[in-house]
């Protein structure tokens, strides 16, 4: 079975061309290589798929005739990822949060006309 048919049957991708994409941009590798999107997948192989900023490891038990309702995907795959993964992502949200404060940054509109006409108003005093 392809590999990008495989990861929609067992529903890792909405649509079969986002699993088509996410093969031709490098996020799907076995043994540390990038696939096309038209390898052949067998069982027993182990899958590493970038998603949402984490390396999901899926071992492949058995290839699906088509796709699969989500109670039986487990029949399928066997999901190896180790817990650190999920929580480089808390870290990561942590330190978005730690350098920058919501709502600071570039100003808006609005506050850029507020602080034209400040300068305005100081350069008439003068």
């Amino acid at each position: 079975m392809r590999i990008d048919k495989y990861l929609w049957c067992i529903r890792i991708f909405k649509t079969r061309s986002l699993a088509t994409t996410a093969c031709k941009k490098g996020h799907v590798k076995i043994d540390g290589n990038n696939l096309k999107p038209s390898k052949e997948v067998f069982g027993g192989e182990l899958l590493v798929i970038r998603k949402n900023q984490i390396n999901y490891q899926i071992k492949v038990l058995n290839l699906p005739e088509s796709r699969v309702g989500a109670k039986l995907v487990d029949q399928y795959r066997k999901d190896v990822t180790p817990k650190q993964e999920f929580e480089k992502t808390a870290l990561l949200k942590f330190a978005k949060d730690y350098y920058r404060k919501k709502g600071t940054g570039r100003p808006t509109k609005k506050d850029r006309r507020d602080i034209d006409n400040y300068q305005e108003d100081t350069t008439e005093d003068l």
